[in-house]
């Protein structure tokens, strides 16, 4: 139940030509504190219920608890969530024996590309596609959760 991930920023569009699927994704969070945040999360037709835990040092890796749930109950928990909601379309891109989910945020946070990959362990290789653009994977403003109170449209200000 420990998930490890890595997350970049996106420099080019070119992954779109890549992909072999794309979801547009709604979510919110019951509880967005790093020790454990609580989201909920549409994802295409499907709901889901992800509990996380805070990043171990590093910020590579942390636990991690995800279930499926009725799209009903999804849209009615969503309606519970803490101010801020994210809505993304994530494109799902295989490089190598990997697959790196590729978010396009849109409404508060427009403008903003990230690409996350999962790995077995926090020193495992990977192949790096030419879109793949800077390693934020120990910055916190790039976390969802981070990202629904703080959005990307004020980090100019």
């Amino acid at each position: 139940m420990i998930e490890t991930e890595r997350k970049f920023l996106v420099k080019s569009n070119a992954f779109k030509a890549q992909a072999f699927a794309q979801n547009k994704i709604a979510q919110g969070y019951l509880s967005s504190i790093p020790e454990r945040t609580v989201r909920i999360r549409i994802k295409g037709e499907r709901g889901f219920l992800t509990i996380k835990g805070i990043s171990q040092q590093g910020g590579m890796s942390r636990f991690e608890w995800e279930n499926e749930i009725p799209l009903d109950e999804a849209q009615e928990l969503l309606k519970l969530c803490e101010k801020g909601k994210i809505e993304k379309t994530r494109f799902e891109i295989l490089s190598g024996k990997h697959i790196f989910e590729v978010d396009e945020f849109y409404g508060e946070n427009e403008g903003l590309v990230m690409a996350e990959i999962e790995l077995e362990s926090e020193t495992e290789s990977f192949e790096k596609p030419d879109w793949l653009g800077d390693e934020v994977t120990n910055d916190e403003r790039y976390y969802n959760a981070y990202l629904s109170k703080n959005p990307f449209k004020d980090w100019k200000k």
